[in-house]
Formats: C-alpha cells, sequence, structure tokens
C-alpha cells in the first residue's frame, strides 16, 4: 500500500508505505528541510520478523508462548513448555527459511502406514537454505546449548560460510531458530547481541527441541537445505541452483532428544526427496550426481540411532558425507535432460518410526 500527501504548491510527497516485500526507512534530513522516507527491500532478518509477529500475535492459536527476557528480547516457545503443534512447526520452518520458501504438509505413507510428508518449495534455495536454515551456529553458553539457525545467522556472518555464498546483511532486527530443550536466558541473550551489534529488543528467538510436534516437523523441513549442502561440500556451484524442491516424511514425535535425533535424520536420510532446477553441464552433473545422495556413504544402510552408538555417541566421527536426502533429480534447464540418483529406504524408515511403537 502506497500512500501521498499534498504539499503547498502541489509538490506530492510519500508519507507511508507498506508492503510485503519493501519497508520504509528515512533519508537523512537536514535541519529546516522536509524529512523524506524511501522504499527499500526487507532484510532477510526484516522478512522473518514479520513472519513471527503473526506468530506471537496469534499465539494461543499456535499454541506457543510469547516471553521476553529481563534484557527486552522476545522469546517464542514453540515446543519446550509449550505444546506447539503442526501449525507453529510450520511457522517455524517459515521464519527458519525467513520467508523465501513455501512449507506444508501433505499426505504420504511409509511402508503402508499413513505417514504425512513434509514438503520445502523455493525460487531462492540459496539464500533459504544456506543462508538462512543451516543450523550452521552452535550456540554455548555456561550449561546452555542449541543448534542455532535462521536469518540471524546472516546478520551475524561469523561463519566460514559466508566467504563463499552470498548472505551477509546488516539489519536493523534478528530473528533466530534454536533446537534446544531449555528456553535462553540472559547470559545467552547478551552472547547474541554481542555478536549480533543489536540492543536485545531488536532480537526475537524461536525455541523448540526436537523431541516436539513442532521441532520434530521443522527439522524434517530440512530436506532441501541437507541436498544444497551436501553439494556445497562437494564443490558444486550452488549459483547455479534455480529452483529448489523438497520432501520428507513426518516421523512420530519421539519421546527423548536421541530418539528424535534419529527420527529426524532418518526421515530425510531414507526417505528425503529433493528435485533441483540447474544451469549447469549434464557431464557435470553425471559426475557428481552418485555422491550426492546419502547411499553414497560407507555408513548408509541403518537407522540414525544405531550409526550413533557404533560410534559411541561421537557424532563427529559419523561420515559427514552420509547427510543428505535419499534421493535427488537434477532437472537442468541448460538441456532439457533430467538425471536421478539414490533411492528411498522404506524398511529403514519403517523400523525407525514404528519398530518400538
Amino acid at each position: 500500500m502506497w500512500r501521498f500527501s499534498e504539499k503547498e504548491g502541489g509538490r506530492t510527497r510519500l508519507v507511508a508505505f507498506r508492503h510485503v516485500d519493501y519497508a520504509c526507512r528515512p533519508l537523512p534530513s537536514v535541519e529546516g528541510e522536509e524529512r523524506l522516507f524511501v522504499a527499500a527491500p526487507l532484510t532477510l532478518n526484516e522478512r522473518a520478523m514479520r513472519l513471527a509477529d503473526h506468530l506471537a500475535a496469534n499465539a494461543s492459536s499456535f499454541r506457543i508462548e510469547v516471553g521476553q527476557t529481563a534484557s527486552g528480547a522476545r522469546l517464542l516457545d514453540c515446543g519446550v513448555r509449550a505444546p506447539g503443534g503442526l501449525q507453529a512447526g510450520l511457522a517455524l520452518a517459515r521464519v527458519c527459511l525467513a520467508g523465501q520458501a513455501e512449507v506444508a504438509l501433505v499426505p504420504g505413507e511409509v511402508a503402508g502406514v499413513p505417514c504425512p510428508t513434509v514438503v520445502v518449495s523455493s525460487d531462492h534455495p540459496l539464500t533459504a537454505c544456506m543462508a538462512c536454515q543451516y543450523a550452521g551456529w552452535q550456540i554455548a553458553v555456561g550449561d546452555f546449548f542449541a543448534m542455532g539457525s535462521g536469518p540471524m545467522r546472516a546478520a551475524y556472518g561469523g561463519e566460514e560460510l559466508y566467504n563463499k555464498i552470498a548472505g551477509r546483511e546488516r539489519s536493523p532486527v534478528a530473528v533466530g531458530v534454536l533446537e534446544t530443550r531449555k528456553l535462553p536466558e540472559d547470559a545467552v541473550i547478551e552472547y547474541l547481541c554481542e555478536r549480533l551489534q543489536l540492543p536485545a529488543g531488536k532480537l526475537t528467538l524461536l525455541a523448540a527441541p526436537a523431541a516436539s510436534l513442532a521441532g520434530t516437523l521443522q527439522v524434517v523441513a530440512r530436506s532441501l537445505e541437507t541436498a544444497l549442502h551436501k553439494l556445497f561440500e562437494l564443490g558444486f556451484d550452488l549459483n547455479q541452483v534455480v529452483s529448489g524442491f523438497g520432501s520428507a516424511p513426518l516421523p512420530p514425535v519421539a519421546a527423548g532428544e536421541l530418539q528424535a535425533i534419529g527420527r529426524t535424520n532418518d526421515a530425510i536420510l531414507y526417505g528425503g526427496q529433493v528435485i533441483l532446477w540447474v544451469q549447469a553441464e549434464d557431464e557435470q552433473i553425471a559426475a557428481l550426481g552418485p555422491k550426492v545422495p546419502s547411499s553414497a556413504s560407507p555408513d548408509h544402510g541403518s537407522p540414525f540411532s544405531a550409526i550413533f552408538e557404533r560410534y559411541e555417541r561421537d557424532f563427529y566421527k559419523i561420515d559427514p558425507m552420509l547427510f543428505s536426502p535419499a534421493q535427488i533429480v537434477f532437472q537442468n534447464l541448460k538441456t532439457g535432460k533430467s538425471h536421478g540418483f539414490g533411492r528411498v529406504e522404506p524398511a529403514i524408515l519403517q523400523r525407525s518410526f514404528f519398530a518400538e511403537s
């Protein structure tokens, strides 16, 4: 919405502006001159803030709780103490992607058992997934630990990743998603604000553990992101990716975090399917493609919980090349050819999701 008012002498000036993709920012002014405003594109964090504002304004409908730390940071509890739910999980995933991707639930099945499928689609996959959604910020302060994701990572820009992809930004606000069983206290807020160079009142954090309905859903919504991250690790130029679509089955919510981590990983490793529309050479795709699915890793073939135990619960002993979707298809816009690799493993998903039910 644009709104104008007439000034003396027939001049027209912009006095208000509202649009989903732009913000109205004041231009520097000189004393005695009229204050003017200019429409500027929203930062990733501002996009996410608008989604978070909607979530907070409808907290009871989403079954979340909204709080504030002593220092003024806003906390949206989507599953730590609050019950959360499917809609909270979808909203959490959208915030994490800074509104640069669509997230939805559609019908699905695993080994003949009804099981919703989490689907993600984006025309800005590099920005949405790598600059925002990737859980690349390990936040450890005292006895608090969380995997941090969302566009606050782009505002911080401290990860080596941002030296290789576009995404760092200066933003007047910051929004982050925390995978954690504890709500952050002021020491955590102070740590984040120092790195973000923002006051606490400009920070919004959304939190949920993996062992919650919203937390499980937002983790499984990372099928597209895991494919892009695997390609990044393999040296593929992600700027060649035009659009992306990913899907993965939503597992039953686990009773504890370790089991939840196992099930959500299995959902992508053995049930994740990704389609990428790319502008690349067919020879490059043919050479790289077989290395992308999780089946390319020697650790592939067992539920993640069994792999984790095999390595004495040392996450960093697991082959990092395991973490990718089960199946990937490249639709090459440059040549019109399609290349598919990998396979889904319903039997492993059945063991992971339902063996102990």
